[in-house]
């Protein structure tokens, strides 16, 4: 069929497309600006964010070779290492502090304890021999002696063995201290190293009254 026969009119299917006409979706062109600003800002404020971060780390004592960026802190500290060479260099003229006494005096050597007690150890045993007849007299005895503080005090009956007055016998050297306060103690005056009258401790034997 050709054209001319064609009974229908023309529609938009029929109007070939114009080529000089917009196709698809238009833009317009970028300007030079828009295309150079990203670059711009990576050559300038990229530096300035890393020198600002520099000078904030050596403002706060982060970093201390920079020169001119130590701060305060810097200055302090070469002020600190001046001050610190002066004092090394500097002549002794006698005036620095002297050392104190406890640094410049010896230790004293610690004193070696003592083979005797200081005291009367009134936890001995102590044993009163009654060797006068006299009713009590040991009981009596034993009573003084517990009311002075000693706690191991034994009474018996004997013989004077010997003894020509009121004696308190000690067993060693050990014992002289409180023998001695035994016999202090029981108003008697005669203390007698002897270790076989003493029974291995200490023995009071009364050939007469107490004295008061």
């Amino acid at each position: 069929m050709s054209k001319a026969s064609y009974p229908y009119p023309d529609d938009e299917f029929d109007t070939p497309a114009d080529p000089d006409g917009p196709r698809g979706i238009h833009r317009a062109p970028r300007s030079a600006w828009s295309r150079w600003w990203p670059f711009l800002v990576v050559i300038v404020v990229v530096p300035l964010i890393a020198f600002g971060g520099v000078w904030f780390a050596a403002r706060n004592g982060y970093v201390s070779d920079i020169p001119g960026l130590g701060g305060a802190s810097s200055s302090a500290r070469a002020g600190a290492d001046d001050e610190a060479s002066a004092d090394a260099g500097a002549p002794d003229d006698g005036t620095s502090d002297a050392p104190s006494e406890s640094a410049a005096a010896p230790q004293a050597p610690a004193a070696p304890a003592p083979s005797q007690p200081a005291g009367p150890v009134l936890s001995t045993k102590v044993n009163v021999v009654n060797a006068a007849g006299v009713s009590g007299l040991a009981a009596t005895a034993a009573t003084k002696l517990q009311a002075a503080g000693f706690t191991a005090v034994t009474t018996g009956n004997g013989s004077k063995g010997g003894a020509t007055s009121s004696t308190v016998f000690y067993a060693s050297e050990g014992l002289a201290t409180t023998a001695q306060q035994v016999a202090t103690t029981l108003g008697l005056t005669t203390v007698t190293l002897s270790a076989d009258k003493a029974g291995g401790a200490i023995s009071v034997v009364l050939v007469a009254k107490l004295p008061g």
